[in-house]
């Protein structure tokens, strides 16, 4: 997403909340909430996307660290949780609002990122303001187990969506998955073409995700105030295929995107889906033409 888009935007998208990368007035407060998922395993809300902090034995995994000026919170929330230190990193991928809290984690941090992602995140500029500090250490392509046993999570990349790098972050020992924002939540996805993301391979992607992680039964989505299953994510793979089929149609019939925006109405079937659709990146307008740029 183009800086401009990332700052000084906030949509609410039904029950999503997508927060931009815009810090909040100097005397707002940063509430950061806590829900125990499993065990040890928590999610954080408030402040960006849904940040997943993992206690291990030797220390703690965190998944996102929403804007700039909630890596403080974060921190202050895990002490809370457990004396062990943040060891581990991880991003989703490259936009504000689940990055720019990377800058205020102790150094000694490993920070792990796709491999896109941190192509991605080195045109940002908290980073480079920051002189780096909290930049991915490593990388993954496809795969990259990190731990074992009851500590292990296992990173997954299944192709173009919301950007180029999208990673999904296995728990297996308690069979969740944290998505990011190539599954923000139930509504039309959200597509950063300038990030690399693709309207026209998303249903692919999440289809592949669907088969390619094996027992599953939760997801912390990027935006969502709960969990949806891992049902839930077949069905979002089958609503953005009918999306894609629906505009390519119409755009192969002459329609403009605007028209086809109008016309699109939610599907019965996919009642409890946001109706509304996000500004945010153009819109279902938006979303339309950049399938339309994908077909030319």
């Amino acid at each position: 997403m183009k800086r401009a888009l990332v700052l000084g935007v906030l949509v609410a998208i039904g029950g999503i909340a997508i927060v931009s990368a815009q810090q909040p007035a100097a005397n707002a407060p940063k509430e950061v909430t806590v829900e125990k998922v499993k065990d040890n395993l928590f999610v954080l809300r408030g402040g960006g996307g849904n940040t997943a902090v993992f206690v291990m034995a030797g220390g703690v995994a965190v998944v996102d660290a929403k804007n700039p000026g909630w890596g403080a919170p974060i921190l202050a929330r895990i002490k809370e949780l457990t004396p062990k230190p943040v060891t581990l990193l991880i991003n989703t991928h490259t936009h504000g609002d689940h990055v720019s809290g990377n800058v205020e984690f102790p150094a000694a941090v490993d920070v792990v990122v796709q491999e896109n992602t941190k192509t991605n995140m080195e045109k940002m500029p908290i980073f480079k303001e920051h002189n780096n500090h909290g930049m991915a250490k490593r990388t993954f392509k496809d795969k990259m187990t990190i731990g074992k046993g009851a500590d292990q999570i296992d990173l997954y990349y299944f192709g173009r969506g919301h950007t180029n790098g999208d990673a999904w972050i296995h728990f297996p020992a308690h069979r969740i998955v944290h998505s990011g924002d190539i599954f923000a939540g139930k509504s039309v996805p959200l597509i950063d073409g300038n990030n690399g993301g693709s309207m026209r391979e998303m249903p692919e992607t999440l289809r592949k995700a669907h088969a390619g992680i094996a027992n599953v039964d939760q997801i912390i989505n990027g935006h969502m105030p709960a969990q949806t299953t891992w049902a839930d994510l077949k069905e979002f793979a089958d609503f953005n295929q009918e999306l894609v089929d629906y505009g390519r149609a119409g755009l192969k019939a002459g329609k403009t995107p605007e028209a086809l925006a109008a016309e699109w109405k939610l599907p019965e079937k996919y009642k409890g889906y946001s109706a509304q659709v996000s500004s945010m990146m153009g819109g279902l307008v938006g979303r339309i033409q950049a399938l339309q740029k994908e077909m030319q």
